[in-house]
């Protein structure tokens, strides 16, 4: 099917070929073309320009999208979107007061969501996880990772991976998998922190390489969690077994663990609330995206990543929901957007380019989405009639989007 969308306002984020990711100053930088058109075809952006030149395009279907603007859909590169059941009480029990440590008495925490998974079916945990999926792709996403880590078993972990293989398989938008080695140690290795590692790296790994089943490989790097030579030696067994690393790291302490990251070439560093200036100099010159989870910040009222330490040096940034049950359980990234530039100091500029492009990039998807592109996949967003891009950030309490087109579909 042809579409074609006139009339447009403001189609915002068009780039030419051969631009993977925006940095430093490049970030303030957002091309857009004023009183636009964008033709598609079947799945792809293939032409676009200003209204003055639309000459005698015809297309099967016409969008007037007078008073509105076009820009790429989102591009969230950091999901823990398949989960069993929620965490609301945890959410009021933090409310009334208690730990973190309390509400793992309690039974709450990772240990909590790990055995919900595990006394979920696995046709169940995919019904519960297509909702929200459908829910996100609703309101402007279209390309998502999506890891594992609540399994903490194996047989729960292949249990996740393959929910989300379904998702990938099933849905017209693109799906990364990302193997996330659990956040917590399980009970048969309680006192046996080593013996864990080794079972992740003899068991866990090798049997979800053979199911490809993950594309990435994750791990949260810091004090409680994963040590600097625990990361090491798991992240080099994921690469072994063709798995590209990623790290959470950095969301409580600068232990080393982006260097780290760096080394093994991973593809982003997720959270950076905290980061030095030893951290900055580590990731330039390098491939890897920082990646900031603002909705993980304002949730659990954790400081925000400095971005504009992070933008000012000279780096890239993107920034994702970090949808997850426990600390970050929405995965509007129009909300995320709003939230960068409230609490995190972007321009609107800024957390466009995070949340499209480098957002893309940071999932290994630049080279088919993030930007309006001609050759690229038509993952496209129509707003209402709103005044400019800048007030997509502006309102954040509103629901800007009109239409969401994924892969030249228009979502329903």
């Amino acid at each position: 099917m042809s579409i074609l969308i006139t009339n447009i306002k403001q189609l915002v984020q068009t780039r030419t070929h051969g631009i993977s990711k925006v940095s430093g100053k490049e970030m303030k930088e957002l091309p857009l073309i004023e009183n636009a058109y964008l033709l598609i075809e079947h799945d792809t952006i293939v032409e676009y320009g200003s209204m003055k030149n639309l000459g005698g395009i015809i297309a099967e279907k016409t969008i007037d999208a007078t008073g509105k603007v076009v820009l790429p859909a989102w591009c969230d590169s950091h999901t823990h979107l398949v989960y069993a059941g929620n965490r609301e009480q945890e959410f009021v029990d933090k409310l009334n007061g208690l730990s973190d440590e309390e509400i793992a008495n309690r039974g709450g925490g990772i240990l909590n969501a790990s055995e919900m998974i595990k006394n979920t079916s696995e046709d169940e945990l995919y019904e519960q996880a297509v909702v929200r999926l459908k829910n996100v792709m609703q309101l402007g996403t279209g390309a998502i990772e999506i890891k594992s880590g609540y399994g903490i078993s194996l047989e729960s972990e292949l249990k996740m991976l393959r929910v989300i293989k379904r998702l990938k398989h099933d849905f017209n938008l693109l799906v990364r998998p990302t193997f996330l080695v659990s956040l917590a140690v399980p009970e048969t290795f309680k006192d046996n922190k080593p013996g864990y590692v080794d079972d992740v790296i003899n068991n866990l790994i090798p049997e979800i390489a053979k199911e490809q089943l993950a594309k990435y490989i994750d791990l949260f790097c810091e004090e409680g969690f994963f040590s600097l030579e625990d990361t090491d030696r798991i992240l080099e067994a994921g690469v072994k077994h063709g798995m590209v690393p990623k790290l959470h790291v950095n969301k409580f302490n600068a232990l080393g663990g982006v260097a780290l990251g760096v080394k093994h070439n991973a593809r982003s560093l997720d959270h950076l609330e905290v980061i030095s200036p030893k951290d900055i100099k580590a990731i330039k010159n390098s491939r890897t995206m920082p990646v900031a989870l603002p909705a993980c910040s304002y949730f659990s009222n954790l400081p925000y990543t400095p971005a504009r330490d992070i933008i000012d040096s000279g780096l890239p940034l993107a920034i994702a929901s970090d949808y997850n049950p426990g600390t970050a359980p929405s995965g509007n990234m129009n909300f995320i957007v709003s939230t960068a530039c409230i609490k995190m100091k972007m321009t609107p500029e800024e957390s466009i380019n995070a949340a499209t492009i480098n957002g893309a990039y940071a999932m290994g998807a630049h080279k088919m989405f993030g930007s309006i592109t001609r050759g690229k996949k038509a993952n496209i967003i129509i707003t209402k009639e709103i005044p400019n891009y800048n007030y997509l950030a502006y309102a954040f309490g509103d629901n800007h989007i009109d239409t969401v087109i994924i892969n030249g579909i228009i979502v329903e």
